[in-house]
Order: structure tokens, then sequence, then C-alpha cells
């Protein structure tokens, strides 16, 4: 299938750029910004406008080229990705990338470099980005990708194409988690409307048990609050149950480096690494790496934590409107609880939690201690 056919839910934005890869190279913007909310598949796009750039059929053979294969996987010479499991992306990283943006391409027509999350580098690592942004090396196309344009500074929107992707549907979402992972429709279906569109959340919610019932125990935490001491103990769960998946996610994730590590050099799974290999070895599992990992994927699952808690008070402001019709639910199995608070709580008091959702996710991204931000969450939303 085409490159292109991974995309979920872009049909615009795909026409577009399928059109501007395969026109005149001299035409071609070299320094663009992607952006979409977390889940609409920013990255997945640029890895696909990359391989549609370098390959000689532009990505839309049925039968992916060497080319194409080669960049999806990551191992293509001409191609670099800079994606992070660190709160921020640090200055020596940016300027080893520009480093490799001023050599010619080995293979293919372009240098293409990827940059994830551009939005969590601090000022002065964006401003070292800047001068190759506004001046590309001949052959180097840049592609930054963020959540908005307001996330990044205004010197890099200025000077950047940019490209902005919508909420995939959650029928495009349930077609794609079928299709791609084999869910099963009704778990394809929920799990597509529980994620609100982003598709790595759908993903994750259709192949992984445990992280759905953590959100199903979450929202019927939400809706229970009655008293100061049941915030405490359900802010205590959230980050008890982030720290879990953090430390599960990252260890797998050391687990396979090593697995992978082992097949590269020929060793079998019981080998001894040999003296000249240990270094190299010894870096995969550095403790210190590790406990950035876990850190930047505890304050993910808390991120979607705080996604599944504004959920809730939007569908009762949903229900307060008479909008269900037209947008519908997405906690349809809380229906009835949500309906009984929607009833008894002002208008005004549903968007001020959702006030205070966006006041904690502030405090967090702002490094606020979790348990202090949770709890004090989840006594604002004590009715």
């Amino acid at each position: 299938m085409s490159v292109w056919d991974s995309i979920i839910g872009q049909k615009p934005v795909v026409e577009q750029l399928k059109a501007i890869a395969a026109g005149d190279p001299g035409q071609i913007a070299q320094s663009w910004l992607i952006c979409g909310p977390p889940g609409s598949g920013r990255s997945n796009l640029a890895r696909a406008f990359a391989a549609a750039l370098e390959s000689p059929d532009h990505g839309l053979s049925d039968e992916p080229t060497k080319v194409v294969k080669q960049v999806l996987a990551g191992t293509h010479p001409d191609v670099s990705v800079l994606a992070t499991n660190k709160v921020t992306i640090g200055i020596d990283e940016v300027r080893d990338l520009i480093g490799v943006s001023e050599q010619m391409p080995a293979t293919a027509p372009w240098r293409v470099i990827i940059i994830e999350d551009v939005d969590r580098m601090l000022e002065r690592t964006t401003n070292v980005l800047l001068k190759e942004i506004e001046e590309p090396a001949e052959h180097c196309i840049w592609l930054l990708c963020a959540p908005s344009a307001q996330d990044v500074l205004p010197t890099i929107r200025s000077r950047t194409r940019i490209v902005n992707l919508a909420v995939p549907g959650p029928a495009a979402v349930a077609a794609y988690l079928e299709s791609s992972v084999g869910a099963d429709p009704h778990v394809a279906k929920r799990a597509a409307r529980l994620s609100e569109g982003h598709i790595g959340i759908a993903k994750l919610y259709a192949t992984d048990e445990r992280v759905m019932t953590d959100r199903d125990e979450l929202v019927v935490g939400v809706l229970g609050l009655a008293k100061a001491s049941d915030a405490v103990l359900l802010a205590g769960r959230l980050i008890d149950n982030a720290k879990a998946q953090a430390e599960v996610d990252v260890a797998q994730q050391a687990a396979r480096a090593e697995a992978d590590f082992r097949r590269i050099n020929g060793l079998g799974a019981d080998d001894r690494i040999p003296p000249k290999l240990r270094g190299a070895y010894n870096a995969i599992a550095k403790k210190d790496e590790l406990k950035r990992r876990a850190t930047r994927r505890s304050r993910d699952v808390l991120d979607r934590a705080l996604n599944s808690v504004a959920s809730v008070y939007r569908d009762v402001a949903v229900l307060q409107n008479d909008a269900e019709d037209a947008v519908g639910l997405i906690n349809l199995e809380n229906r009835a609880a949500i309906t009984e608070l929607a009833a008894r709580m002002p208008r005004a008091d549903a968007i001020a939690r959702l006030d205070e959702v966006a006041v904690a996710r502030r405090r967090l991204g702002g490094n606020g201690n979790p348990t202090l931000v949770f709890e004090a969450l989840f006594c604002a939303l004590i009715p």
C-alpha cells in the first residue's frame, strides 16, 4: 500500500504533501512545522513525507520501495529523527543535528531532519536551531513537529511552512485499530471514542486491558468524589498506577534494546558480553537514563489522566446544553452518573472544573509535584 495509507483522518493534508513531494524539487519549502494535537499522527506524517521525498516513486506505489521501508524503519542514512523520552530536548542533541544537516545526502535527493516535539526545547536551544531553519543547507529539509504553532517561538513559526492536522474521527480511528492490531470491532469502537481521536492512546486502549481498566476506575473515582479524603486517596492511586505503568514500559523498552543489541552483534541471550562491546551494552541500561525515561513516561500517563478527567465535565456540559445528538458523549458507560451530575451542577461549575483541569496541566508542565497537583485538582472537583 502507499506510504500515505497509514495516515489516519488527514486526507486534505495528505493530498497536499503528496503533490508537493511529486512536484518540482526546486519549489519545495525546506523548513516545515507540522502541527496537530497529541495523537493526530504528526510524527507519522513527517516520516511519510520524508519517505515520499526520498523515494524514486514518491511513496505512491502499492508495494513500498526499499527507500520507503528504510525511512519508516528509521534506518535510512539520509533521514535523521530526534525523538526524546526526556522532559526537554538538549542543546547538544540539536547541535549534533545541525552538523548532520550540513552534510550532503549519501544516497537520496535530500537530507531530511525530523524533530518530534520541538515544543520541548528550551528557548536557548531553539535559538541554536533558528539559523538553520532560516537558512537551511542546500540539500536539507527540516520537518519540525509540535502540538500547535503557538507552542513554538514566533521566530520559528515565521520561518517555516505550517501544516495543521485535524483530530481524526472515531470511525477512522476504529477502522485503523481493526486493520493494524486486529482489534475486535466493539473494542476498537470504544477505544476510538475514549481516546478522543488520539491514535496512540486508542491503540493503547485496544491492546492493553489494564490501561483501559485504570481509566474506567479513574472516571468512577472522579464521579464519586464527595470529601477531601476521597480526593487524597484517588490521587494516590493515580500516581501509583502512573509509576507502575511507566516502570513496565521502560523495562520493556530496555529489554527490547538489549535483545536488539545481542541480535545485531550475533550474541545469544545467555552469551557474555565481550569486553570491547561492554561499554556500548552498558549504555543501554544506564540508571540515570532509565530514570529520566520513567519520569517522562509517568508524566505522559498523568497527562492522559487529565484528558480523562476533562472528558467527564465535557460530557456534563454536553448534556446541560442538550448537545448529545450533535456531538455525543465520550463516557457512555458512565452516562447515568454523568446525567445525575449534570442535573445538580450549575453550568458555570462544569466550566470551572474544566478550568481546574487546565490549571493542573500547567502545574504538571511546570514540574509541579504530581501528588500535590492531583490532590489539589480532585479537591477542587468535589461538588
